[in-house]
């Protein structure tokens, strides 16, 4: 997983895979890759800064990961 925040942030609002994957209007295997390579269009970036909330440094750092 390359965005920490972003997975804590499903976490905490209980959703799956599927359940993000239904919301952005792509398959879960697509969420799940796009969720490895950090490849998300910039309407989906949006879509899941409206659905997580927070801001887009905090929901896509992926520096603390690196670590």
């Amino acid at each position: 997983m390359m965005f920490a925040n972003l997975d804590a942030e499903q976490k905490r609002k209980g959703m799956t895979n599927a359940d993000v994957a239904e919301y952005l209007g792509i398959s879960r295997m697509t969420y799940e890759t796009k969720e490895k390579n950090g490849k998300f269009t910039r309407p989906q970036i949006v879509q899941l800064l409206k659905l997580f909330g927070g801001n887009f440094e905090y929901l896509f750092d992926y520096k603390s990961n690196t670590a």
